[in-house]
């Protein structure tokens, strides 16, 4: 049985509470690994210690550090494969959808190595009598990542790779579900020239979380998870003071038109709705068809592609569609979802509650399950699933659709498929969702743009990566300066108006 450990000052280091959480193979329901959970005691340590690297972390230039962030750009692509099979193992994701987490995350590292450009910043000369004025941007110290089981290396890269090039020290808290990618992306960045102990990784649960969140040190928290959690963090984090950008859970529609291309939003719809055994938080959950014959048309559709998906375990090779889920609660809590479906009135056209797979008959798996004449009060359209659950919602006319979307209270992502562009710009500046796809069904912004959601997706006021991390991660100290040359002397005891 493998220990796994912290990642403190550079090295790998046991825990020292005496409390760990098992680390479960998701496909076979066995225990793989051992984690440590912090103490109070040891989170506080590693952000002292934390503190203490980042003062000349803070103090190198940007472009010194933006080199950093390129060698460890090189170093993820080189070790691409070994992080995927990582990402696979603990959370139960095929490889090629492994290797996407991985992807995504570098490509924020990517932007990282042109943050000199962002950390600019603005100067006004002769703003009055021998008067200059400049404004700079300056690292926080140290901030704290929470990152989630469902995007191992995604979400933390995208936590840190901003936050390190700004000039911050980071303690990062992986989720205890799947800790060994973080593990080995701290070891990269050493190997990349990070100093010691700018980049700590604590593993633990709330003990833990409620630790970071109440030490002083720590100046900014950003999280990804429920919306329960979110809001917790949020409101904790900012009434000790600090910044937090916290996000929460979805449940994403995709409306399609009567004039859609119903093959492509079928494909759209099966990708996105059961791609990682359904546990993201961009995935699309319920999808909206504008008529009947609209609905009846895509469902024909849906089901034939849906019963010819391969579910298994990561081994099982390039072509396995989906795998897992992370835990036996997750599965439990789904097949209970779908029952209630049925309970309530919809109609499951395809019911994965039955999956079995040879030889692997204790792994969390579930087969896909699709929904059709679901209605808002069900409890399949209330609650985020997380899980291979499409909910198909009928509607009558595009502005019911739209009404639909707009209701609901999470608001992380949207699409709409049509053919007509008019409808679609209507769309996208009207729904009061952050992340808007125009027959495009996972809109997950490119690195260089910036992820966020509303409503009760998302919870403070800047989004991840992009030019929204560095404002996230600096703090804007202005300068007035005037140097004496020709001014007469005296004191001035109130404020003199610019000529």
């Amino acid at each position: 049985m493998q220990e796994l450990s912290h990642y403190i000052n550079g090295a790998r280091v046991a825990g020292t509470s005496g409390r760990f959480a098992d680390v479960m193979n998701p496909a076979t329901g066995e225990v793989q690994a051992t984690v440590p959970l912090a103490s109070v005691e040891e989170v506080n340590e590693a952000v002292a210690k934390a503190a203490e690297a980042q003062v000349a972390w803070g103090a190198t230039n940007p472009q010194r550090r933006a080199r950093v962030m390129m060698k460890f750009g090189a170093l993820i692509n080189e070790n691409m494969d070994t992080l995927a099979e990582l990402v696979s193992r603990e959370h139960g994701k095929t490889l090629p959808d492994g290797r996407g987490d991985v992807q995504r995350g570098l490509e924020v590292v990517e932007v990282c190595m042109g943050a000199p450009s962002l950390l600019k910043g603005e100067y006004t000369d002769n703003g009055g009598p021998g008067i200059d004025l400049y404004s700079m941007r300056q690292p926080l110290g140290v901030v704290a990542g929470i990152t989630p089981f469902n995007f191992p290396a995604m979400i933390p890269l995208w936590k840190m790779a901003p936050a390190l090039s700004c000039g911050n020290a980071m303690v990062l808290k992986p989720s205890e579900r799947c800790p060994s990618t973080a593990l080995m992306l701290a070891e990269l960045l050493k190997e990349a020239g990070l100093p010691d102990g700018v980049l700590q990784v604590v593993n633990g649960d709330k003990e833990a979380v409620d630790a970071l969140l109440d030490n002083d040190t720590v100046q900014a928290v950003g999280f990804v998870g429920s919306t329960p959690i979110a809001q917790y963090i949020y409101s904790r984090a900012t009434a000790n003071g600090k910044r937090a950008q916290c996000f929460g859970g979805a449940k994403n529609h995709m409306i399609i038109m009567p004039d859609a291309d119903m093959d492509k939003a079928a494909d759209a719809l099966v990708g996105a709705g059961f791609g990682a055994a359904g546990e993201r938080c961009m995935a699309i959950s319920v999808a909206v068809p504008v008529g009947q014959e609209t609905a009846d048309a895509l469902v024909d559709r849906l089901v034939p592609r849906i019963e010819k998906l391969k579910v298994g375990p990561y081994t099982g090779g390039e072509d396995v569609d989906y795998g897992p889920v992370i835990t036996k609660a997750s599965e439990t809590r789904i097949r209970g979802l779908i029952d209630s479906g049925v309970a309530q009135g919809a109609k499951l056209v395809v019911d994965g509650r039955d999956f079995k797979l040879q030889g692997y008959e204790n792994g969390f798996f579930i087969g896909p399950s699709l929904f059709d004449h679901v209605t808002p009060e069900m409890d399949i359209y209330k609650e985020e699933i997380f899980g291979p659950v499409l909910s198909q919602v009928r509607t009558d006319s595009y502005e019911e659709a739209l009404k639909l979307t707009m209701d609901n209270p999470y608001g992380n992502g949207t699409a709409i498929f049509s053919a007509d562009g008019d409808t679609a710009r209507d769309f996208a500046h009207r729904v009061n969702v952050g992340m808007v796809g125009i027959n495009f069904p996972i809109p997950v912004p490119l690195s260089y743009h910036t992820f966020g959601g509303w409503k009760k997706s998302a919870f403070g006021d800047l989004n991840q990566y992009g030019p929204d991390a560095f404002r996230f991660y600096t703090r804007t100290k202005t300068v007035t300066a005037r140097w004496f040359s020709g001014i007469k002397e005296g004191g001035e005891f109130a404020f003199k108006q610019m000529d």
